[in-house]
C-alpha cells in the first residue's frame, strides 16, 4: 500500500494466556487472510508456527503478519507473554506506531501485562485494551477496569460495555454510537446486528458514557464546551477527538469481547483503524548525526533518506539469515546496496519480504512506514540501522535485559561439536537476550539465558532444527561483576621475539562508573573507556588497540569470570617507542594493566535479583511472607486482587531454583508465582564467600 495513512503498524501485548494469539486468529479469519481460524489449544494456529509453540501452547517468538480491513493495511506482531521471551516485546515495541495491550477478564492486570505496558509506556507507544474472555467463569469487567486504573493509566476510559457476563455474556454496547451490537455464533460471529440498548443497562451506560466525554473535555476544547452546555455531540466529533487523544497518547479507549467465542473483535479492527495512528501521524523518529552528534528529527517520507532499523534476526532452515527492517525514512528496492551505520559494513539486498507468519511474499520496493524481511544479509544483526551509503544518521539502539542463569553444554560426539559451535553462534545471532561462553577454569561452554524455559527452548531448538544431541548440566546463576574503589597501575611490556624488541608502556586508572556522567546516548554502556593523555604522535591503530583491549579485558572477572560492568577505565598515558612497538603489543600491555588495576579495587560479584509476583489466597500470605524474607528478599507491595493477596517483591535468582514446589508446599497448592529480571545487585560479602567456596569446590 502507497498511502502511508492507510497502514497500521500495530502490536498484540500481554500476559501468558490473555488470549492474544487467540484474538489474532480471530482478526486473520474476519480479515479474510485464512478461510478457517486455528485454535491454540489444537496447534494449528497461523501465528504459532514453531513445533515448540504448537505442542506448549504459548508463543515464544514474534510473528509478523498483514491483513486488510475496511481499506486499512494492517501489519501486526503478535508477542509473547512469558517472560523468558520478553526481548521479543522489546524490540516489536521499538518499531510499532500502536498497540492492542490484551487483559482476561478474570486474572485482570496480570504481572507480566504490567511489564509490556510499561515497555511500551518507554517507547511511547499509543494503545488501546481489549478485555477479554468475558464469558468465562468470574470474569468481572469493572474489576478489570478499575485495576487498569490504578496499576497501568489513570487515562483509560471505556467505549465500550459488555451485555451480561459469564454464560450469560452475548454482546457488546457501543458508547460512542449508542447500539447494542449482537454477534450470531451460527456464523463465527462473522453477522452482526445492531439493536437498541437494552433498558437494565441504560443508567450503567449513560455513567460510563459521561466519564467517556468527561476524559475527552479534558483534551478537547470542542468537545468541553458542548459537554458542559448539554449539546448533543456527534459519534463522528468524538471518534476524531479520541483518535487525536490516542495518538497523543493521552487516553487508552477500553473494549470487550471473548475471542474464542467469536464476540467483539470486529468491533476491535475498527477500533485498530478508527483510533491507532499511521506511521505519518506519530511524532517523527529521532536520530543522531553519527558524526556531530547532533539529534535530527527523521520525517516518515518515502521520498526522503532511506533510513531504517534491523529489529530482529530469524534464522530459518532453507533461506539462512532473515533480518526484519522497520524503514522510518526513504525507500529501498531489491538489488540496491545499503550501509550499516554500526559496523560500516554495504550489504546489497536479493530479495524483499512481506511476511505472513512463516510464509513469504516478494516485493520489489518497500517505503517509509513499511516493515520488510531480507534474506541472506551477512553482517546486520538486532539493532543496527541501515541507510543509504551517503548518509551518516543512526538510530537508538535497543536496550534488552540481563541473562540470569546459565548451563553447561557440549556436544555427544566429537563430530557434533563444530556443527554444536556454529547452531549455537547462529541462535546467539537470532536472540540478544541468548549467550555463549567459554568458562576460564574448567574449559567448558556455557549457554546464558532469562530462564530455565528459554534455556529449555534453546536445547530442544538444538535437537529439531540442526540434529544435534547434547549433554547439559544443571542451572545455575549467571553471575556478574564490578569493582568498589580507584585504583591507578602503571604496566610495562617488554619482549624479545626473533631478534627483535616489543615494547609498550601504559598508565591507567579504575573507578567504578557513574552513570550521570554518561551521555544520553551512552547511557546503555556499562563499561567506559576514555583516553585523558595526549595521543598526536601516537598512530590511531594503537589507541583503537588499546580501547579494544581495555573493553575486551572486562569480559573475564577475576572472581568468577563474569563481565565486569559498571568500570569506568581512564588511560592516563601511552608510553610509545616507534619501530618496538606494536598494536599487539598495546593490547597485552592494557590487559595486564586492567587485570592487575581490578584485582586490586576490590572486585565484588554481583547477583541477579528478580522482581517476583506471588498470587495466594490470603489465609497463607504470612507464611510466604516469611519465607520471602528467608531467601534474602525485599517485600515492595502486597496488593489486593479480588479474593486473593498479589505479594510483589524482589529476591536473589540464587534463592529460586525449585521455587514452584516451595510455593505450591507453603499454599495447599493453591498459589502461584512469576518472575522477571529486575537488576543485577552486588552481593553482600558473606554470600561472596559461599560462593567462591562452593565454585572453587572448598
Amino acid at each position: 500500500m502507497t498511502n502511508l495513512e492507510l497502514i497500521r503498524n500495530i502490536g498484540i501485548i500481554a500476559h501468558i494466556d490473555a488470549g492474544k494469539t487467540t484474538t489474532t486468529e480471530r482478526i486473520l479469519y474476519y480479515t479474510g487472510l485464512v478461510h478457517k481460524f486455528g485454535e491454540v489449544h489444537d496447534g494449528n494456529t497461523t501465528t504459532d508456527w514453531m513445533e515448540q509453540e504448537k505442542e506448549r501452547g504459548i508463543t515464544i517468538t514474534s510473528a509478523t503478519i498483514t491483513c486488510f480491513w475496511k481499506e486499512k493495511q494492517i501489519n501486526i506482531i503478535d508477542t509473547p507473554g512469558h517472560v523468558d521471551f520478553t526481548a521479543e516485546v522489546e524490540r516489536s515495541l521499538r518499531v510499532l506506531d500502536g498497540a492492542v495491550g490484551i487483559f482476561c477478564a478474570v486474572g485482570g492486570v496480570e504481572p507480566q501485562s504490567e511489564t509490556v505496558w510499561h515497555q511500551a509506556d518507554k517507547y511511547h507507544v499509543p494503545r488501546i485494551a481489549y478485555i477479554n474472555k468475558l464469558d468465562r467463569i468470574g470474569a468481572d469487567f469493572e474489576n478489570v477496569y478499575e485495576m487498569i486504573l490504578e496499576r497501568l493509566t489513570p487515562n483509560a476510559v471505556c467505549i465500550q460495555l459488555p451485555i451480561g457476563k459469564e454464560d450469560k455474556f452475548s454482546g457488546v454496547i457501543d458508547l460512542i454510537d449508542m447500539k447494542a451490537v449482537y454477534y450470531d455464533p451460527e456464523t463465527n460471529g462473522k453477522n452482526y446486528r445492531y439493536e437498541d440498548i437494552p433498558e437494565f443497562m441504560m443508567d450503567q451506560v449513560r455513567l460510563y458514557k459521561d466519564k467517556l466525554l468527561e476524559k475527552l473535555s479534558d483534551f478537547d476544547d470542542e468537545i468541553m464546551g458542548n459537554y458542559l452546555s448539554e449539546m448533543t455531540i456527534e459519534p463522528k466529533d468524538i471518534k476524531k477527538a479520541l483518535k487525536k487523544a490516542v495518538t497523543n497518547n493521552q487516553i487508552v479507549p477500553i473494549l470487550c469481547g471473548s475471542s474464542l467465542k467469536n464476540t467483539g473483535v470486529q468491533a476491535l479492527l475498527d477500533a485498530i483503524c478508527d483510533y491507532l495512528p499511521a506511521p505519518t501521524e506519530i511524532p517523527d523518529t529521532q536520530s543522531f548525526s553519527k558524526i556531530s552528534g547532533e539529534i535530527k528529527n527523521l520525517e516518515c517520507d518515502p521520498k526522503g533518506v532511506f533510513v531504517g532499523l534491523a529489529f530482529k534476526v530469524q534464522v530459518e532452515k532453507h533461506i539462512g539469515k532473515l533480518v526484519y527492517i522497520r524503514v522510518y525514512s526513504g525507500s529501498l528496492k531489491k538489488s540496491e546496496v545499503f550501509y550499516n551505520q554500526s559496523n560500516g559494513k554495504k550489504e546489497r539486498v536479493t530479495r524483499l519480504l512481506q511476511m505472513q507468519s512463516n510464509k513469504k511474499k516478494d516485493l520489489e520496493v518497500v517505503r517509509a512506514g513499511d516493515i520488510v524481511a531480507i534474506p541472506g544479509l551477512k553482517f546486520t544483526s538486532t539493532g543496527d540501522t541501515v541507510t543509504q551509503l551517503d548518509s551518516d544518521i543512526i538510530l537508538s539502539k535497543m536496550d534488552f535485559p540481563d541473562t540470569v542463569i546459565a548451563m553447561s553444554i557440549e556436544a555427544k560426539t566429537k563430530a557434533d561439536q563444530d556443527p554444536l559451535n556454529e547452531a549455537l553462534q547462529l541462535l546467539q545471532d537470532e536472540d540478544p537476550t541468548f549467550k555463549v561462553k567459554q568458562d576460564k577454569d574448567s574449559g567448558q561452554t556455557l549457554i546464558t539465558g532469562m530462564g530455565e524455559l528459554h534455556l529449555e527452548i534453546i536445547i530442544d531448538r538444538l535437537k529439531r532444527e540442526y540434529n544435534l544431541l547434547v549433554n547439559c548440566g544443571y542451572p545455575q546463576v549467571s553471575y556478574k561483576e564490578t569493582i568498589n574503589k580507584s585504583v591507578e597501575v602503571d604496566e610495562e611490556f617488554k619482549r624479545d621475539v626473533s631478534g627483535k624488541t616489543l615494547f609498550a608502556g601504559i598508565q591507567l586508572r579504575v573507578m567504578p562508573l557513574v552513570k550521570s556522567n554518561l551521555s544520553d546516548y551512552e547511557q546503555n554502556n556499562k563499561v567506559k573507556v576514555e583516553i585523558l593523555c595526549g595521543t598526536i604522535n601516537i598512530p590511531e591503530e594503537i589507541i583503537e588497540a588499546i580501547k579494544e583491549s581495555a573493553l575486551n579485558s572486562c569480559g573475564d572477572g577475576p572472581l568468577v569470570s563474569g563481565n565486569i560492568e559498571n568500570i569506568h577505565i581512564q588511560i592516563t598515558g601511552i608510553n610509545y617507542h616507534p619501530g618496538e612497538s606494536t598494536d599487539t603489543s598495546f593490547k597485552i600491555v592494557t590487559a595486564m594493566a586492567v587485570s592487575k588495576a581490578v584485582h586490586l579495587a576490590e572486585p565484588n560479584i554481583l547477583e541477579p535479583i528478580m522482581l517476583v509476583s506471588i498470587i495466594t489466597p490470603e489465609d497463607f500470605t504470612g507464611d510466604i511472607i516469611g519465607d520471602v524474607n528467608a531467601k534474602r528478599g525485599k517485600i515492595l507491595e502486597v496488593k489486593d486482587q479480588l479474593l486473593k493477596k498479589e505479594i510483589v517483591c524482589e529476591i536473589p535468582m540464587s534463592e529460586l531454583f525449585g521455587y514452584a514446589s516451595r510455593v505450591r508446599g507453603l499454599s495447599q497448592g493453591r498459589a502461584g508465582y512469576t518472575l522477571e529480571y529486575h537488576s543485577y545487585e552486588k552481593v553482600p560479602s558473606n554470600i561472596q564467600e559461599n560462593i567462591l567456596k562452593k565454585i572453587r569446590g572448598c
